[in-house]
């Protein structure tokens, strides 16, 4: 299970490296979004997940692996608005760059044969 989580971050952090060198602006965003969950999905692996477990809660005697980790989920939950936020703005710059250079390439300008 371990491996198999480990290569599907690595491919979706591999596509978003390889959309990021693309010419287009929404390929770059859409790289970045790719990244940014595939980061998301690390700080989880990362965090030990457990199911059905509550949260840390004040109880004696305190046993840790009796409790889901809340550090990890607060983290990507963070991660997740910021990255949302990024990526509005993001767009509307990629809009208002289309509207003054006529062209969604990231140079502004299309390459000429």
């Amino acid at each position: 299970m371990e491996i198999t989580l480990a290569i599907s971050i690595g491919i979706v952090f591999g596509s978003g490296i390889w959309l990021i060198l693309r010419p287009r602006t929404f390929q770059f965003i859409t790289g970045l979004l790719l990244m940014s969950y595939a980061v998301n999905l690390f700080i989880f692996a990362m965090g030990r997940l457990s199911v059905d477990k509550p949260p840390i809660t004040p109880s004696l005697p305190i046993d840790p692996t009796q409790f889901a980790d809340p550090l990890p989920q607060g983290l990507v939950l963070t991660a997740i608005v910021i990255g949302f936020a990024t990526t509005a703005l993001f767009l509307v710059m990629m809009i208002g760059a289309r509207g003054l250079s006529g062209s969604d390439h990231v140079d502004g300008e299309e390459p000429r044969p």
